[in-house]
C-alpha cells in the first residue's frame, strides 16, 4: 500500500475488504450504507467498462474493484476537494492502473466520455430535491444530499447516453421517489429489470430501493426479498454484517 498525504481533519479508514482503504473527512461527506450497499447490488462482467457518476471518495470504484472483474472503473466528481481525495486512496491502494477520478459535471458527462462506452454505470444521487434550507450552497453535504448540482433526470439523460447497448445502470435512491425513477428510466430506454427495498427494520417503512435498468430491455421486473437492515435488538443482520466484511 502507497504512503499518501493526509491533509488537517483526514482520516483513513480500513474497509474491511481486500485490504482496502480509504481516505475520509468528516467535515465534508463521508460515505454511507447506500453507497455500501450499491456497490454490492451492482454486477459487472469481466473486462467491463464502468462509470461511477458522483463518485464523491470514490468508495463505489474502490469496493466494486475488489468484487468483480472489471477491466477499469471510472469515478466522476465535479467537486475538486472531493475527486483528489479519492484520487490519493485510489493511488493509496496502487489501483491506479484500474481505477481512474476524473473531475468534471454529471450534466457534461456525455461530452466528457465517448457515447455508448460503458458496460456498466453506476451512481448514489443526490436524495432530496432543491435546495430549501440550505444555509451554504457550497457545502459538500449539501451538495451530496441536495439536488444542487444535478437533478434525477440528470444522472438518468447522461446514462442513457454513455450505457453501451444492453448495458447497466444501478442506483441508489429513496422509496418516496420510485415513480418518478420507473418513469425517467423507461422514457430514457433504461428499462427497470431489478429491484431491492432495503428496511431498516423488519417493521419500519424501507429507507432505501436499489434498482438496476438495462438500456433498451424489454419491459419485465424482478422485485427481490427485502433487505433488512437491523435485528429487533438493534445489531445489523447476518447479511448486512457480511456485506461490511464483519
Amino acid at each position: 500500500m502507497a504512503k499518501v498525504s493526509l491533509k488537517e481533519r483526514e482520516r483513513i479508514d480500513d474497509l474491511q475488504r481486500a485490504g482496502l482503504k480509504i481516505i475520509q473527512d468528516p467535515d465534508r461527506f463521508c460515505f454511507g450504507m447506500d453507497a455500501v450497499l450499491l456497490s454490492y447490488f451492482a454486477q459487472a462482467q469481466e473486462g467491463a467498462e464502468v462509470l461511477d457518476l458522483g463518485t464523491g471518495t470514490g468508495i463505489i470504484p474502490i469496493l466494486m474493484s475488489a468484487k468483480t472483474k472489471a477491466s477499469h472503473l471510472t469515478g466522476l466528481e465535479i467537486q475538486a476537494e472531493s475527486a483528489e481525495m479519492a484520487d490519493r486512496s485510489v493511488r493509496m491502494n496502487d489501483l491506479e492502473g484500474k481505477i481512474s477520478i476524473v473531475e468534471g459535471d454529471i450534466k457534461e458527462a456525455g461530452r466528457l466520455f465517448p457515447r455508448a462506452s460503458f458496460d456498466v454505470i453506476t451512481c448514489n444521487p443526490p436524495y432530496l430535491q432543491g435546495s430549501h434550507g440550505i444555509v451554504n450552497p457550497s457545502d459538500a453535504k449539501a451538495i451530496a444530499r441536495h439536488e444542487m448540482l444535478c437533478t434525477l433526470e440528470d444522472v438518468i439523460r447522461e446514462s442513457e447516453i454513455l450505457l453501451k447497448p444492453g448495458g447497466h445502470f444501478y442506483m441508489v435512491h429513496r422509496p418516496f421517489r420510485l415513480s418518478e425513477i420507473m418513469c425517467l428510466m423507461h422514457d430514457h430506454n433504461l428499462e427497470p429489470k431489478r429491484m431491492r427495498l432495503v428496511y431498516p427494520m423488519a417493521d419500519r417503512e424501507p429507507n432505501m430501493v436499489l434498482i438496476e435498468g438495462v438500456r433498451g430491455a424489454n419491459m419485465r421486473i424482478t422485485v427481490e426479498k427485502p433487505l433488512i437492515l437491523q435485528d429487533a435488538d438493534g445489531t445489523y443482520t447476518d447479511e448486512v454484517r457480511e456485506l461490511y466484511g464483519f
